[in-house]
Parts: C-alpha cells; sequence; structure tokens
C-alpha cells in the first residue's frame, strides 16, 4: 500500500486526432473526478506557460497521462523514461499518397522509380520525417515493392507555415512526384492544392501496410504514478472508457469535438475519418496491436529514430486497463457495442 501525498496536478495531452481523452476533456469529466480530491487536471495544450509543452514528447513528468502518436511515445520509452503502456487504439485516420494536379500515377505498384518528399523538421524526434517514411513504406510493401524501388527526396520544412505544407510546395514545383498526408488538415491542404490521390492507404486490406504514427497510438503513463498512486490511474482510464462509450452513441458530437481538436472544418473532418469512427475510441492491449507496435518499432529503429531497442511487449502493463475496466462495469451503464479493429 502506497502512503506517498496526492499529487496537487494530473497532467493530460493528447495529439490532434480522435482520442478518448479528448472527447473525455470537452465534457469536463476529468476534471469532475479528481476534484473531490484536491487534484487539478490540466491539459498540456490548453494549460498556462509554466506547463512543460516539450513533456508531450519527452514524457519527463511523472504525473501526465499520454494519448498520441507511437513516434514520441517509442522515443521516449527508448531515451530511458520509465513510462508504461497501458492501451492501444485503432483509428483509421486518412492515409493517403498525393500527386500534382492532372497525374496519371495511380496505384502503389506506380511508385516505383518515382522521387517521394520526405520532409525534415529540426525538432528532436522528427514524427513527421518518420510518418512520411513509414507511410511510403506501407503503401509499396503493398506493391511487393522496397524503398528501394523509389527515390526518396529529402525536402527541408523550415520556412513553410503548416502541416504539409513543405512537402506539398515541393509536389507544386515539381521537385518531387508524391507525398505522404494523412488526417483532417490533410485533407483541407489537399484539396487547396488541387493535389490528386494516387493511393488510398485505408482501402489496403492488410492492417501491416496502415501502421504508422497513429496506427496504432499508445496510451502512456509514467512509472513512478503507477508505483504511488495506482488507483488514481485505473480512475482516469475507467473516465476514457466512459468517454468511448460515450461516443460510440454520439457521432455528431464526436464529429464536433473532432472539429475542436483538429482544427480543421467539417469537411476536413468528414474527408478524413471514415463513419464509425465514433466506435472505435476503446483502447486495450491485444495482441494483434501490440505485435503492430512492435512492428512499428522495428521500423523506427532500423531508420535510427530510436536510440535503444523497445521491448514492446515488456513495456506494455495490462492491469491498469483491466481495473479500469472493472471500475467501470461497476459504475456505469453497460459498455456500448463496439466496431472490431486490429
Amino acid at each position: 500500500m502506497t502512503h506517498a501525498a496526492l499529487p496537487r496536478t494530473l497532467w493530460f495531452t493528447r495529439c490532434p486526432v480522435p482520442t478518448a481523452t479528448g472527447i473525455a476533456a470537452d465534457r469536463h469529466w476529468l476534471t469532475d473526478e479528481f476534484a473531490a480530491d484536491g487534484i487539478t487536471v490540466r491539459s498540456l495544450q490548453e494549460a498556462a506557460p509554466d506547463a512543460d509543452r516539450a513533456a508531450h514528447y519527452t514524457h519527463a513528468l511523472p504525473g501526465l497521462f499520454r494519448e498520441g502518436g507511437n513516434v514520441p511515445a517509442l522515443w521516449a520509452r527508448s531515451r530511458g523514461e520509465r513510462t508504461r503502456l497501458v492501451g492501444l487504439t485503432w483509428i483509421e485516420e486518412r492515409q493517403t499518397v498525393l500527386v500534382a494536379p492532372g497525374s496519371a500515377i495511380r496505384g502503389a505498384a506506380a511508385l516505383r522509380g518515382l522521387r517521394l518528399a520526405v520532409p525534415q523538421h529540426d525538432i528532436a524526434i522528427d514524427f513527421w520525417r518518420a510518418m512520411a517514411l513509414r507511410g511510403f513504406e506501407g503503401a509499396l510493401a503493398s506493391a511487393g515493392l522496397a524503398p528501394d524501388d523509389a527515390v526518396l527526396v529529402d525536402v527541408p520544412a523550415a520556412g513553410h507555415e503548416g502541416q504539409w505544407a513543405a512537402e506539398l510546395a515541393a509536389l507544386r514545383r515539381g521537385d518531387v512526384d508524391a507525398v505522404y498526408v494523412k488526417g483532417a488538415l490533410a485533407v483541407e491542404a489537399a484539396r487547396r492544392a488541387g493535389a490528386e490521390v494516387a493511393v488510398e492507404l485505408d482501402e489496403l486490406p492488410d492492417p501491416r501496410f496502415r501502421v504508422n504514427n497513429g496506427t496504432p497510438r499508445p496510451i502512456t503513463v509514467h512509472q513512478q504514478l503507477l508505483d504511488d498512486h495506482p488507483g488514481l490511474v485505473d480512475r482516469f482510464l475507467a473516465v476514457l472508457l466512459r468517454a468511448a462509450d460515450w461516443a460510440a452513441g454520439q457521432p455528431a458530437e464526436v464529429d464536433r469535438i473532432l472539429g475542436a481538436e483538429t482544427g480543421a472544418g467539417a469537411d476536413g473532418v468528414a474527408g478524413a475519418y471514415r463513419p464509425g469512427t465514433h466506435l472505435t475510441l476503446h483502447p486495450g492491449l491485444p495482441a494483434e496491436r501490440l505485435d503492430l507496435l512492435a512492428a512499428q518499432e522495428a521500423g523506427l529503429r532500423a531508420h535510427g529514430f530510436l536510440p535503444e531497442p523497445v521491448d514492446v511487449a515488456a513495456w506494455a502493463d495490462p492491469e491498469p486497463l483491466r481495473r479500469a475496466t472493472e471500475l467501470a462495469r461497476r459504475t456505469s451503464t453497460p459498455r456500448a457495442q463496439r466496431t472490431p479493429s486490429p
């Protein structure tokens, strides 16, 4: 039994994508859950300048819950941060390979020999570059090709504002033949640029070809918080399960929240997220998702993004989510019907 004093603040952070954390924050359920304990719940994204926003990537904040892309999460663990993987979601978030207006390039096999844009950002962990590399790898592999069958072109992002801006500018200039993008803002950016879709990765039936920063998407916590206050972790996760249950019956509200989370308009949200996305927010740690995350770890390590290997199976701790599921069952209505996913 731990006797550590309760923390005064719990932090959460999430990426601008569909997450149970974002739903729970919108509903104010995280704040409500811990108010009686005298614990303030704060978001790294919305907190005052005193927040350590770099912790979204480093997770160097023991009281932090993170639901976001797997590239920074794996990187933080690889660097030695004592985080634990307590949940994974699999949410299709439209991944495409774009080509110039009027281009006849269609299908993954047509990428052979093409110049593929790989952005370069001056940040500690360049997850944008990682996404492009892994996206092109998935597309090429679906056609039996390898990265060496195409030409990877570095595209410096300095001086460009907005997601995908550097790559789309390179495409417009004719410096590259194809660009990888994903998400709601990418849908809007592609439409503004007049770019056309050559490959829809979401339509590839094998999920191995869709593995990337957000597929699967991890929920991580710090080992110190688990050691000192496992009950707080259980309660936080139970709120996320409640949020996912609520979302399963509220597709219009989920679209509204997604607009606020992503910063995209209704067309961008509709273009990026398939009908039924509101049913897929429940975290879990099934073997298939863990295997797909292990494949992502191997891919990132091969490209030099991870300084040390991460044993995904050893990183995962299923007990907090198991306890949270029991807690949610005792304190809420029966779980909503879910859509199966990897």
